[in-house]
């Protein structure tokens, strides 16, 4: 393998593995896949709102948000995204981007052309049907979000978010027990619970006295996840993994 496809395949295989079963007959064919790679810093523009993407994005490394920015300065975080993700597979199909995506922390993209995902999948009904799969999950998160904005107090939708970032990690082989990385800032957690900077450091802070996490060096550790899941209401289920606690 090149160098892109050494640092771009694991990450994709493992995020799609954690989801489906692959045959070797599309891990090869991921692998003969045409990418670049390009780095950016945090809060750079990945992609513009409205733009005309001809190819997908595949994260490699460090995480990445989905978001909408308002008439008055404000933003919706609408999505998280860490190494593995496919966070616009959709734009395969629609023209215009309806969104934008930012770099969260320093992060490494890969650009797969439009035209050879299309030409794989129809040679490779078994990646289509992957690729499908991977769309209707990403349709999944997004009413675990709703839900959970929506109906969930502040201190259950929180719990909510961690353990979701908790599990999808660790699906990935990204944290280490109960510990993972948790480099988002106060207006991260903000801008995607609809609530404010001061609201989330008291959140966080009820979580930490209640006993049931630290949070602290953008590191994430949960000290009782039972706890945490009954906090949040938390079903693992819209996930859609293969292994997780339940």
């Amino acid at each position: 393998m090149s160098p892109t496809t050494d640092r771009f395949v694991p990450p994709l295989i493992r995020r799609l593995r954690s989801t489906a079963t692959l045959s070797e007959t599309v891990v090869e064919a991921i692998r003969t896949l045409p990418v670049s790679l390009r780095s950016y810093e945090p809060g750079q523009e990945i992609l513009r709102d409205g733009e005309r993407p001809a190819c997908c994005l595949a994260v490699v490394d460090g995480w990445v948000s989905r978001l909408k920015f308002l008439p008055g300065g404000g933003r919706q975080i609408i999505a998280f995204h860490i190494a593995g993700d496919l966070p616009d597979l959709q734009s395969l199909h629609l023209g215009v981007l309806d969104h934008g995506i930012a770099a969260l922390t320093p992060c490494t993209v890969a650009r797969i052309p439009h035209e050879a995902l299309r030409e794989l999948s129809a040679r490779l009904p078994e990646l289509a049907a992957v690729l499908w799969r991977e769309s209707m999950i990403d349709a999944a998160l997004f009413r675990g979000w709703l839900t959970a904005n929506g109906r969930r107090s502040a201190y259950g939708r929180t719990a909510h978010l961690l353990c979701e970032l908790s599990l999808r990690q660790r699906a990935v082989g990204l944290s280490t027990g109960r510990t993972c990385p948790m480099p988002l800032r106060q207006t991260d957690f903000a801008d995607a619970m609809g609530l404010t900077s001061v609201h989330i450091a008291r959140t966080l802070g009820a979580l930490r006295k209640a006993g049931l996490i630290t949070l602290q060096a953008r590191t994430l550790t949960i000290h009782d996840w039972d706890g945490l899941c009954e906090a949040a209401e938390f079903d693992p289920a819209y996930l859609h993994l293969k292994s997780v606690d339940r």
